[in-house]
């Protein structure tokens, strides 16, 4: 079994860095617990159809964006709080402990690598 402190510190420092991801690109909905992507702030006013439109696709790149860290986050947060627990490092789908080296790479695994596309 892996290092559970250098599992926890990389955890840790991968969601603070999703956490400033998604802070740039968006606002947590306190109601719901889901981000929203928001369209960056502008200086001054959109003076044509062009700046419009550019503003429209960096929104839609922001919301593709967000729809990919998310769910990173909630996998980093859900190993956090397994990381105590005896089903930590343990596969989901065989209960077997997952490999060493792919925790090492991944913390926030969930399966071994004979269930990763499961």
């Amino acid at each position: 079994m892996p290092d559970k402190k250098k599992i926890k510190e990389n955890l840790e420092h991968e969601r603070d860095i999703l956490l400033e991801q998604l802070k740039d690109m968006g606002k947590l909905d306190a109601e719901t617990g889901e981000w929203e992507a928001t369209p960056e702030q502008l200086e001054f006013p959109e003076s044509d159809e062009n700046d419009k439109a550019d503003r429209f696709e960096d929104f839609e790149a922001r919301s593709s964006m967000m729809r990919t860290l998310e769910p990173r986050l909630n996998n980093i947060l859900k190993a956090l709080k397994k990381l105590n627990r005896d089903s930590f490092g343990k596969c989901e789908i065989c209960k077997k402990d997952i490999e060493t080296a792919r925790l090492e790479a991944n913390p926030a695994a969930r399966t071994c690598k004979k269930h990763l596309e499961s």
